[in-house]
This record gives structure tokens, C-alpha cells and sequence, in this order.
């Protein structure tokens, strides 16, 4: 093989300033690709979708010139300017580009400079050259297990331009499969593993019981550690925003909610809730002292139990402390979770006696010991015995994409496969690759090769990995415990990004290849993941600045190289692809009489909505199971809601029990065993999608002396001298970072705010330990598997300090491009 390195909120006031392009907006025309920005004319008006909603862009002398939201979005969301911004961003990738070292001296070269080295602008078919060489060339050396092509991230929306299947596509098809894959995710791994040993279902991607239902019959509303008025502004999909009038509705009733949280957060601002200020990562010793006083006081629902539950029995002799000698009082808990054992005890009659929905988020189970805290929700829901009745028992999707928003009757869109078949009884996995680890296993994989690891019930060996294949996230800020990363990642021979901006994960590649953005490119995606509610369009906006060119592009000219165009593409365009998956629809709206039109009359009009039926308005989760639990079971061994696995207990997991079970994480805040005095909550960010729009304008709305906010309590603020808008330093024995300064009693005393998906900008790029000058709270997060079940990550375990920072404060170089970028 030759060696291709020896060569080189009015709709009109979402905007007010948003034509300010930043420094991209002063570059002459001439900078653009020739032909671009005409996809809508000189000037014009395309209805398009995003995470944050369906918008019209304005197209004005050839440029994405203005945002405004679509008129069917009843709560647009106020972070749509940033989507503006991202395309002209001072951060865009312009060129396919190559680190330096790596270009002149080939792979593995230099890896311990990935971050600080100065990039090579090179021609796309260079580039290309040395992708499929180094695909090649790792699968000849280090077999069919070489490469990783487990990008993760939230991808842009749309069913053709999903660059992560697109990326396995091309390496299953292309590559015979010569790549190791990943299950899971970062947002619900734990759940997504434990909720089907006791659901029988995956549940925390499942519908709810609707908002209609919720506001009619719930008396108690009960937010446990979600912010459903921040994140309910993004979906996977295009978002609908279909739950906010439903909180204006209940808000109206002046019926109870409460808010357990270590912050009181948007939600709990917004219906004036009772905010129960929990101590992190305690949830389930609050729980536990509910569980107790019900039991002790015989308000549980014993007959629910009986027919609807099994194990409960194997779960008392824990409840009650009589197997370890520790009763799980309410007095137990408020010594673990701060919360005052009278609040337990009254909160246990409360839900006792009124239709209470339990609602809860994912940061529960993002956390040591992860799996217990849903395990542990449900069963407290079943002792109050209302799963199954309209507006009682608990939720997991809230706060997630609109979940509980009543369902169109609409068709489904297919979309673009990972050409890997579909796992039997786990149709959201599939057989793609040579080899697959849990997700958030990805440092420990490169650290230690051929270690074998336990996941689910199964043992399974880490492959040697020498290329990772990076499309559609941002690891270099989503993944934990940053400077253990930068270290693992050097054990990388080559590391490929492709992506439309200088990420902190594109500045560490050797390879970077610029794509689109998602409004330079067709597609067509649903409008409401959980609603459904239309069908849109995608349309073009501009065409491609600079050199970027679409994931689909990009990676049929690399299967092209492989031999495998026709295979790749069957023979389809970009509009042949979103076409095809059109028809589909249109085939099921007529086998179930839906009106839906030809794919001309569609594509022109750019939406088709669809109607909310009577069954949407009015569905209750379970309610089948609770009218008919033979006839209707679920999905368990029992067809029963398992309190007590028999499949787990046969695993025999020392992190992991048979029933739910508070087990003491390796850190938390007044913790046994734990070092540092604050625990660092971790929380989505308010103004942005994770990491998504960080390298934006957008970021002068929140930002504390041009760094990320870390929210500080007062007592704790004034103990160690800082004032609001200090510039701070926060650190553990893992990392170090600075953010500005907000002192408020809106936070619990002992806690701090640092929201996740900060961009990661380092000091001294490339050295593991260096200041992280932004505000990177992965740099202090603890990366563990949160247990031998789900193996998931913790991205809610850190504790540290904090104190005032007083030397030169740093350049912030993330937010612009590398050099010679």
C-alpha cells in the first residue's frame, strides 16, 4: 500500500441583534463557495426544522440573514438566534484540514500534542486519500475490531442526514463490518438497562400519561431532579413544544407541585412550587423514608402490590431494616439526604392521599449506583398504587422532547440504516460492527485492551483500538473525567473528526473534515417526537460555505474508495433517499385512511400536519395493565412490575442488588468517605442543547466574565470571599477549571452549579491536569460505570472546591479557530 503521508419571545424579538454575524459576518462574499447561499434565491423564506423548533430562515442577498419562529410553535424557543449564529460562526470548519505532525510523520505521531498542534489545509480528495488508507490500514493490522465508530451526540435532526448510521453504514458496508460499536447512551444509560428487568420495557423513551390527563385529574405534581420548562425547549426530533400550554393550564388550577431539587430551577419558579432542597445524589434515601412511613403507618396499597407487583416481600425485610440491622426511617433518611424527616413523613401522606404523579429526570440515574434511583421511584409509585389511573403513578419523559404531549394520528418515516440487522427483542439495537462496549465505556476501552468487562448479565473482552471515527458529538466535553481522557486518547494511532465547527473534540483529531450544518442540506424529519404532530420539509436554506460538504456526500465517496458506492447509495440522491422515505408514509396513511399527500404536493407546501385523535387526548400509561394484567402483562419474567429480579439476583453483582437499594456512592456532598466540601451539580445547561450552540453568540447572554456561570450559594460564597462575577477556580484531584461567579440562595448551601456541555479549552492543550480556562465540568466529573449492570456513566458524581481566582486570567482559545485553521 503506498503512504499517503509522504504528501501534503415576539416572534420579532427573538432576533434583536441576531444579523450581527460576529466575525464570520465581515468576511467578503468571495470566502464563500462559489454558488452558495442560493438554494432560497438572492432573497426569500424557507420553512425549516431544528432541535429547537420549526423556523422560517429569511435569505437576504444570498445570506442566511434572519430567524423566525413557525406560527404553529405555541412556545418558541429563545435560544433559536444561536442557530443563525452556528452557521457563520467564528468557529466554522472552512476546509478539510490535518494536523501538522500527523500529516509529515504519519500515524500515531506526536499524539501527546493532539490539541496544541497547528493544522494543514489539504484538498478533499487528500483528505479522503488518507481516511480510507488509515480505515484499511488498521483493519490489515489490528483486525476487523481496529476501528471505533461509536460517535455519539445529538446529531442534527432529519431521517436521511444522520451522520452516525451514515458513518456505520458506510464501515458495515464498505468495510465488511470492521468496526467496533457501542449500545447505550449518555443521557439514560442506567435506566435504559435496569427499567426492563422491571418494566419490561425501556420506559424512559416511552409516552406518557398526556398533559390532558395530567391537568384534569392530579392533584400532587411532583418534579424529581428535572427542569421540564428548560428542557422541554429541545427534542431529538423537531420539537413541537407541545407541553407548554399544558403548564400554563395546570399552573391555572392552583393544584400542588413540588419541586426536589438541590436548585430551584426554572419549573420551580414558574408554578411557585415547593422546592425541597435535596442534597445530591440522596434521592434514594429520601425515597426509601417515603417507602418506610407508608409501611409503617399502613398507608401503602397493599392489594395493589399483591396483584400488579412481585417481590415486595423480598423488598421489606430491607425496608423495614430486619436483613441489615438498619430500618429505613424517615429519620434514617434526612441523615443521608438533608431533608427534614417531618417533610418525609408528611410528603408520604400527601402522595397517600391525593392523585400524585411522580415525575422524574434522568440526573437520577446519571450518578453512582445509578440504576437503584428509577428502580426505587417505581417502587415507591407502586406502594402508593396509582400506576395505571389517569394522573397517578410516575413518569421518566416529562422533561424529555415533550413527552406526555398528546399523539397525532400520523404515519411513521423510516430513515437511513446502519445496514446492521436488528437485535431480536431489542429493536433499538442492531448486529452492526465486530464488536460492541457500553457507550460510556469508551476510556476504559482504550486504556485497558483485552480487560474483560461484565454488562447486563453478560462478560465480553475490550478490543484494541487504534482509529476512532468521530461524527455528530462533542466526547472532548460530554464524556467524564476530561485529563483521564486526554490521556487514554493517546493511545489512538489516528482520530478522525467530521463536523461543521472547531469543536474541543475537532482541535484534538489529526483528521478534520468540514460538513454542513443542517440548514445547507434537504431533509425531512416529524415534527414532536412523542406528538408527532406533522411532517416537514427540511428544506435547503443556503448551500454549503466553503468547502463543507453533507454527511451523505462525504460518506458515499468514502464507500466509493471501498468499492461499495452502489451498495452504499442503492442507487438513490439525496431526493431520491428522502423521497423514498415520503412514499413510506404515504403508504401508511393509506392502510389507515390518514390524508396524505403526493410527495410534490408535500415537498412545495414544506409541513403536513396532522390531528390529535380522542385516543391521544386521553391516554393513560398502563392503564391496559391495571384493567387486565393477565390479558395485558408486561414484558418482565413475571409480567409483573419485578420490586424483586430473580434475572438480576441470578447475576450476583456487588453493585447491583435484587431489589432497589441505597448503596453509598463513591463520592457526595457530607459524604463518609468524601475529600471535598462541595458537591458540583451538573446540570442541563439553560441556554443551549449540551455542548450545541456553545460556540455561538449566544453564549454573551449567560456567560460571567466570558466564562461558563457557576451558581454559589451565599454562606458559602461569602466563607471563602467571592462576590457575584468573580471569576472562580473549581477543583478536585481529577481537574481544574474557572467560571464566573452568580451568588444566590437559589441553590442548596453546599452545592454548586456548573452546567455540562461547557467547551472543554485547556490552558495547556494536551496536557493532562492543565486549567481548563472555560468552565469544562466534565474536567471534575467521575468516570465509573454506575455499576456491572448498566456500566452507564456518572456525569453527576463530583465533589470539590472552590475559591477565588486572583492570577492572569487566561485566553479562552476554544471559541475560535486553531491555527491555520
Amino acid at each position: 500500500m503506498s503512504n499517503p503521508f509522504n504528501s501534503y419571545k415576539s416572534r420579532r424579538d427573538f432576533m434583536k441583534g441576531a444579523t450581527a454575524l460576529g466575525a464570520f459576518g465581515v468576511f467578503a462574499p468571495s470566502l464563500l463557495r462559489a454558488g452558495a447561499a442560493r438554494a432560497a434565491g438572492p432573497d426569500g423564506q424557507v420553512l425549516t426544522g431544528s432541535h429547537w423548533g420549526a423556523f422560517n430562515a429569511i435569505v437576504k442577498d444570498g445570506r442566511f440573514a434572519d430567524i423566525t419562529p413557525w406560527d404553529g410553535d405555541p412556545a418558541p424557543s429563545d435560544q433559536l438566534p444561536g442557530i443563525l449564529d452556528s452557521v457563520y460562526s467564528p468557529s466554522r470548519i472552512k476546509y478539510p484540514m490535518v494536523r501538522r505532525a500527523y500529516l509529515e510523520n504519519g500515524p500515531g505521531a506526536s499524539v501527546e500534542t493532539r490539541g496544541q498542534d497547528d493544522f494543514v489545509r489539504v484538498s478533499w480528495d487528500k483528505a479522503l486519500e488518507l481516511v480510507v488508507s488509515e480505515l484499511k490500514r488498521v483493519k490489515e493490522e489490528y483486525g476487523s475490531a481496529g476501528t471505533f465508530a461509536g460517535s455519539y451526540g445529538w446529531k442534527s435532526p432529519g431521517k436521511l442526514h444522520n451522520c452516525q448510521a451514515l458513518l456505520r453504514r458506510a464501515l458495515n458496508i464498505g468495510l465488511e463490518g470492521a468496526f467496533v460499536n457501542s449500545s447505550g447512551d449518555y443521557s439514560t444509560g442506567a435506566s435504559q438497562i435496569i427499567m426492563p428487568h422491571v418494566l419490561g420495557t425501556l420506559e424512559v423513551y416511552e409516552q406518557q400519561t398526556v398533559w390532558p390527563v395530567v391537568v384534569e385529574n392530579t392533584d400532587t405534581l411532583v418534579f424529581w431532579g428535572c427542569d421540564p420548562l428548560n428542557t422541554n425547549q429541545i427534542s431529538w426530533l423537531v420539537s413541537d413544544h407541545g407541553n407548554f400550554p399544558y403548564f400554563d393550564e395546570f399552573k391555572k388550577t392552583g393544584k400542588k407541585v413540588i419541586v426536589i431539587d438541590p436548585m430551584k430551577t426554572r419549573t420551580a419558579k414558574f408554578f411557585d412550587a415547593d422546592w425541597i432542597a435535596i442534597k445530591p445524589q440522596t434521592d434514594v434515601a429520601m425515597m426509601l423514608g417515603i417507602a418506610h412511613t407508608l409501611y409503617a403507618e399502613e398507608l401503602h396499597d397493599a392489594d395493589f402490590l399483591d396483584e400488579y407487583t412481585s417481590g415486595f416481600d423480598k423488598f421489606v425485610p430491607y425496608l423495614t431494616g430486619k436483613s441489615d440491622g438498619t430500618p429505613k426511617t424517615a429519620e434514617w433518611a434526612e441523615g443521608i439526604c438533608g431533608v427534614p424527616a417531618d417533610t418525609i413523613k408528611e410528603l408520604a401522606k400527601l402522595f397517600q392521599s391525593s392523585r400524585t404523579m411522580l415525575s422524574s429526570g434522568w440526573s437520577l440515574q446519571r450518578q453512582h449506583h445509578g440504576e437503584q434511583a428509577h428502580w426505587m421511584l417505581v417502587t415507591l409509585a407502586s406502594m402508593l398504587g396509582q400506576i395505571g389511573l389517569p394522573g397517578g403513578g410516575f413518569g421518566l419523559s416529562y422533561h424529555y422532547a415533550n413527552g406526555g404531549a398528546p399523539s397525532a394520528n400520523s404515519p411513521v418515516l423510516p430513515g437511513i440504516t446502519d445496514g446492521g440487522q436488528a437485535v431480536d427483542g431489542a429493536a433499538w439495537l442492531t448486529s452492526a460492527g465486530a464488536a460492541s462496549i457500553p457507550l460510556a465505556r469508551v476510556v476504559d476501552m482504550l486504556e485497558n485492551p483485552g480487560a474483560e468487562f461484565d454488562f447486563n448479565g453478560t462478560k465480553s473482552t475490550y478490543p484494541e483500538v487504534k482509529l476512532a471515527y468521530w461524527v455528530g458529538g462533542n466526547p472532548f466535553t460530554h464524556h467524564q473525567d476530561r485529563n483521564r481522557m486526554v490521556k487514554a486518547w493517546q493511545k489512538l494511532d489516528t482520530f478522525i473528526v467530521q463536523d461543521f465547527q472547531w469543536t474541543p473534540t475537532a482541535r484534538h483529531a489529526d483528521i478534520v473534515l468540514p460538513a454542513t450544518t443542517a440548514y445547507e442540506r434537504n431533509d425531512i424529519e416529524h415534527v414532536g417526537d412523542y406528538a408527532m404532530r406533522a411532517i416537514i420539509a427540511m428544506k435547503k436554506v443556503i448551500d454549503p460555505v466553503f468547502e463543507a460538504r453533507t454527511d451523505l456526500d462525504i460518506f458515499t465517496e468514502i464507500a466509493d474508495r471501498l468499492g461499495k458506492k452502489k451498495e452504499f447509495t442503492e442507487d438513490k440522491d439525496e431526493m431520491g433517499w428522502i423521497k423514498s422515505f415520503y412514499e413510506e408514509a404515504v403508504k401508511q396513511g393509506e392502510a389507515k385512511n390518514i390524508d396524505v399527500p403526493d410527495f410534490d404536493t408535500f415537498w412545495d407546501a414544506g409541513i403536513k400536519e396532522f390531528e390529535v385523535t380522542d385516543a391521544g387526548k386521553s391516554y393513560v400509561r398502563y392503564a391496559d395493565f391495571r384493567d387486565d394484567p393477565l390479558l395485558e402483562p408486561l414484558g418482565t419474567p413475571t409480567g409483573l412490575i419485578e420490586i424483586y429480579s430473580r434475572n438480576i439476583e441470578k447475576m450476583g453483582y456487588d453493585d447491583c442488588p435484587a431489589h432497589p437499594t441505597w448503596m453509598e456512592p463513591i463520592e457526595r456532598l457530607d459524604g463518609p468517605d468524601t475529600k471535598y466540601p462541595l458537591h458540583v451539580d451538573t446540570k442541563h445547561p439553560e441556554k443551549r442543547l449540551h455542548s450545541q450552540l456553545c460556540g455561538t453568540s449566544l453564549r454573551k447572554e449567560y456567560a460571567v466574565a466570558d466564562r461558563e456561570p457557576c451558581l454559589i450559594n451565599t454562606k458559602d460564597a461569602e466563607s471563602r470571599g467571592i462576590a457575584d462575577g468573580d471569576v472562580v477556580r473549581i477543583f478536585n484531584d481529577r481537574g481544574q477549571v474557572l467560571a464566573g461567579a452568580v451568588v444566590t440562595d437559589e441553590i442548596r448551601p453546599g452545592v454548586l452549579r456548573l452546567s455540562e456541555g461547557g467547551w472543554y479549552s485547556p490552558v495547556e492543550p494536551g496536557k493532562a491536569g492543565s486549567l481548563d480556562a472555560y468552565g469544562d465540568a466534565n474536567c471534575l466529573t467521575v468516570d465509573i460505570g454506575t455499576s456491572k449492570l448498566a456500566q452507564a456513566n456518572c456525569g453527576h458524581t463530583a465533589v470539590a472546591d472552590v475559591e477565588k481566582f486572583t492570577g492572569d486570567l487566561p485566553e479562552i482559545t476554544v471559541f475560535s479557530t486553531p491555527k491555520n485553521g
